[in-house]
């Protein structure tokens, strides 16, 4: 099992019961296809803190995009001019984690994630780009 599977599972089973049942399932499909953009931003949040201590660290928001790169192929050869995949990984998670951490305090609280989505393009789109692998 890829390592974004254990995450998405984890968020699913709200209960931590170790079993989706059903009813997880649906609830997870029906955030992710009809909720509202701030329950998708909460179940987005809740996704990348894998520890579920209400924050998000620079190295939860690193395991979580670097595991969307290993499940979607990282490329067999380096391309000249572009950064081999775990720097570009790392320069990614820089840039949007420096531009969510509004408080400067090292970690990223469900309202700085939510103010940064919301008013910040660039931020949301580039998290989307992970959560999009859910559905």
């Amino acid at each position: 099992m890829s390592a974004y599977s254990h995450y998405v599972f984890s968020a699913l089973d709200v209960q931590e019961t170790g079993v989706i049942t059903f009813q997880d399932f649906a609830l997870g499909l029906s955030i992710l296809v009809k909720g509202t953009q701030e329950d998708k931003l909460r179940w987005t949040f809740d996704l990348y803190d894998l520890n579920g201590d209400g924050v998000i660290t620079k190295d939860e928001m690193e395991d979580i995009i670097a595991s969307v790169y290993d499940l979607m192929g990282r490329p067999e050869k380096e391309t000249k001019g572009v950064p081999e995949i775990d720097e570009f990984v790392t320069q990614r998670v820089n840039k949007v984690f420096q531009r969510m951490d509004l408080n400067g305090d090292g970690s990223v609280s469900f309202e700085e994630f939510l103010e940064s989505c919301l008013e910040d393009d660039q931020v949301s789109g580039s998290l989307a780009s992970c959560t999009n692998v859910v559905i």
